[in-house]
């Protein structure tokens, strides 16, 4: 027996995280790297949400708070749902966590047991599967096809569900891909959830408001109602609201599921950053004006970035509908040889030649669980991405 406990042993570190760590390192030693690995935005947190978290250190709002967060927080969670969702929730129905990623780790750690089943469409976030086996529960992921835009079709579903399925987790728009589901494309899915009630569904809403082309956005327990008692909606304001750093994230859902959740983060981390918690009822509450402005920008920039990668040898981009990536196929590429004479075996080998021959980092594709693929990041100037497209494109000229 080692030191360190064995479940570790099941998890990888972020992937993602790695990236931009290289990336970051690569930049240090003097290495000219466009790093287009990290999902957040470039902009800055608005100045009316900066200037509510000031106000809350002046007003001394700087100590504990209860545990899954301040009922004024709550509230304006309560309002957000109701307003844009059309989902009604009380403030017990509503849990606040450090960041989203401690929201699906307080439900998962509550409610699976050894042996429970998890559905994950395919490619996904990284962190995912990843907190299932440390819940101890067991990933089951659906491999989901670019010619429909990496979206899980109702067969697949119904494929994938057994007596063990515990939770399918959802997450419209995505990331990796930008893939986003519309309201027929939900109904079926939810429709099959339907006839099996074991099964709870964890839909990620993260990318809300990230949706281009006039699509419309809708949520499982919105579309179907007769669901809600078994959804964990879970979201939070690092997208939107350029608040990444602060980390706040939310969930509503059935009250003795968002009890239990309390239970693991009142050992765990206790309550969310005070300051951040005030920030966020201003961000909720305050004007949402700078949202469209933003989500026109970085529409732009999606255009660019399919334009683009779809005029380099061996490159396929699908158009996604939100969130600030997208998920090139690079199998044109795989069995070529570099330039330094190495093969491309897998989308791992084609974004290391990548990085080391035009310093552009982008995520492999195996690490969302779907090759071969990459994951690119368009949050970032659109002067970057015109420059980190013409390397790509330089690249894959280069390929024998």
């Amino acid at each position: 027996m080692g030191f360190i406990a064995d479940s570790l042993g099941r998890v990888q570190p972020s992937a993602t995280i790695a990236v931009s760590t290289k990336a970051a390192e690569l930049k240090a030693a003097g290495a000219d790297v466009i790093g287009l690995g990290a999902g957040e935005p470039d902009f800055d947190t608005p100045d009316n949400i900066k200037q509510a978290a000031i106000d809350a250190i002046n007003r001394g709002m700087t100590k504990y708070t209860a545990v899954d967060g301040i009922p004024e927080l709550k509230q304006a969670i309560v309002s957000k749902f109701a307003r844009e969702n059309n989902l009604q929730y009380e403030t017990k129905n509503i849990t606040v966590a450090t960041g989203g990623k401690q929201v699906l780790y307080n439900a998962l750690l509550a409610t699976l047991n050894e042996g429970d089943e998890v559905v994950i469409p395919a490619p996904y976030w990284v962190s995912y599967p990843d907190i299932v086996l440390l819940g101890g529960g067991t990933p089951v992921p659906i491999e989901t096809r670019i010619e429909d835009n990496f979206k899980v079709t109702a067969t697949q579903l119904e494929a994938a569900i057994t007596a063990k399925t515990k939770w399918f987790i959802f997450n419209s728009p995505s990331n990796p891909s930008g893939g986003a589901y519309t309201r027929d494309e939900l109904k079926a899915l939810t429709d099959v959830l339907k006839r099996h009630d074991q099964v709870w569904i964890m839909t990620d809403d993260m990318y809300e408001h990230l949706v281009y082309d006039d699509f419309e956005f809708t949520t499982p327990a919105e579309v179907e109602p007769a669901l809600k008692d078994r959804t964990l909606t879970v979201n939070g304001v690092s997208k939107a609201y350029s608040m990444t750093g602060w980390r706040i994230g939310y969930a509503g859902g059935p009250e003795h599921l968002i009890k239990a959740m309390a239970k693991i983060q009142s050992q765990s981390t206790s309550n969310p950053c005070s300051i951040s918690q005030w920030a966020a009822v201003e961000a909720l509450e305050g004007t949402q004006d700078f949202i469209s402005e933003r989500v026109k920008v970085f529409q732009e920039r999606r255009d660019l970035v399919v334009s683009m990668l779809n005029q380099a040898n061996g490159i396929e981009c699908p158009t996604p509908e939100g969130a600030f990536y997208v998920y090139p196929s690079c199998q044109g590429c795989i069995g070529k040889t570099t330039e330094s004479g190495k093969e491309l075996k897998t989308d791992e080998d084609f974004v290391t030649a990548l990085l080391e021959q035009e310093g552009v980092a982008v995520v492999h594709g195996a690490a969302f669980g779907l090759s071969p693929f990459f994951r690119i990041s368009y949050a970032t100037s659109t002067e970057a991405l015109e420059k980190a497209c013409e390397r790509i494109q330089k690249f894959c000229a280069s390929l024998k």
